[in-house]
């Protein structure tokens, strides 16, 4: 075998060798990578936007559940994290017992706040912490869903717990 030969055939055993580097490293580059389960600041996140899609809506009291032309407080914290894969019961009382305790200096958003507002030893309001030291939440007639600051409001004053429903 002469020279020339010898060169071509190494020449593209070469390239050949180089390709299926190339070739195979790709791959590894390009190959799926496992799913991860969407972080709880995500899931907190689209929430709180699907909530805040909902600012205006107005209030009514025992509004029915699965409805988005008027909330009451439960109904709208149900609603919100049911469209986020989050199965949450009607009242703000049953709402009260899901999930996890939170302490109030451990609060991140999505967490839900329960509140006695009328202070007579009960739970009668929930909202959706958003961070912040904001609130979303609906409680009157004539405001509707809405943000509120939570540090001095009525749901301050009247803070009885928070819950982590967000995994």
């Amino acid at each position: 075998m002469n020279n020339t030969r010898k060169n071509k055939i190494t020449k593209t055993l070469a390239g050949i060798g180089i390709s299926l580097s190339i070739a195979f490293g790709g791959v590894a580059v390009a190959a799926p990578q496992p799913v991860q389960a969407a972080s709880s600041t995500s899931v907190a996140n689209k929430v709180i936007s699907k909530g805040k899609s909902y600012l205006g809506v107005k209030y009514k009291f025992g509004a029915k559940s699965g409805i988005t032309s008027a909330f009451d407080c439960s109904s709208f914290t149900q609603y919100v994290y049911k469209k986020n894969g989050i199965s949450l019961p009607r009242s703000s009382v049953q709402q009260s017992k899901s999930g996890t305790y939170v302490k109030r200096s451990n609060l991140k958003a999505g967490d839900l706040i329960f509140s006695d507002t009328n202070r007579d030893g009960k739970i009668n309001h929930v909202s959706i912490y958003m961070g912040n030291n904001k609130l979303l939440h609906t409680y009157r007639v004539g405001v509707g869903v809405t943000i509120s600051k939570f540090s001095g409001s009525t749901w301050d004053k009247t803070y009885v717990t928070a819950r982590r429903v967000i995994k």
